[in-house]
């Protein structure tokens, strides 16, 4: 399950290595790759039960699960609620970010500009958004924009525990979008869980050391063949 912003695609390599010995399934979420937009303000709740719905169509029990940023938010949500075979975190997202004071003036400086902008300019408060923000939330539609907000502010640390699944947890060492300190977290929080840090990597560590990643891979799931 890939990460916002990313599609399936970015799992190719990872899919066509699994396939020589495994039943793989690779999507595009609701509103990435080729799949249309929700008609609604979704949550993580909504992008899980669509997956479940999909395991649930397709006959697939006990599944392993991968999820690479915000793919890992839903594997997590999943993992925590059904019975999963094991688990694979890849620079996942779902621990709240610890926020500077700069973060905090930054966010607020950003709300009073846009609501003295609404009142007494509003044809200057999209040009203004549009040079605000991460690059994720400005190439996002409005609707997806929506959707963003509210899952960057989920915190999944309370269903960490729940999980049951042995869990592998990969980390590039130099993750600046997922840092590092989340992956501890979750690796204290997940009971049967362990961490492999790639080093030299950042957020997208199973491309940027794809050999690595797959002997790592292949030793946690060599019972499973």
């Amino acid at each position: 399950m890939h990460g916002w912003g990313s599609d399936l695609k970015s799992f190719h390599p990872i899919q066509n290595h699994l396939a020589k010995k495994f039943k793989v399934y690779a999507i595009d979420f609701p509103g990435f790759g080729q799949s249309s937009e929700p008609s609604e303000n979704w949550h993580t709740q909504e992008y899980a039960q669509l997956v479940e719905e999909f395991f649930r169509l397709e006959n697939i029990q006990e599944p392993i699960i991968f999820g690479h940023s915000f793919g890992g938010r839903i594997g997590i949500r999943l993992a925590a609620k059904m019975a999963v075979k094991k688990l694979v975190l890849i620079d996942s997202a779902g621990v709240k970010p610890k926020r500077s004071f700069e973060y905090y003036f930054k966010v607020y400086s950003y709300k009073l500009v846009k609501n003295v902008l609404k009142l007494i300019a509003p044809t200057l408060l999209q040009k203004y958004q549009e040079k605000s923000g991460s690059t994720d939330y400005k190439n996002a539609s409005s609707t997806m924009k929506k959707i963003l907000i509210n899952v960057v502010n989920e915190d999944l640390t309370n269903l960490m525990p729940q999980i049951t699944a042995p869990s592998l947890l990969i980390w590039g060492e130099n993750d600046q979008d997922t840092p590092l300190y989340q992956a501890k977290t979750m690796e204290k929080l997940i009971p049967d869980s362990g961490l492999v840090i790639l080093k030299k990597a950042g957020h997208f560590s199973h491309l940027e050391k794809l050999s690595e990643f797959l002997t790592i891979i292949d030793h946690f799931l060599k019972d499973d063949v």
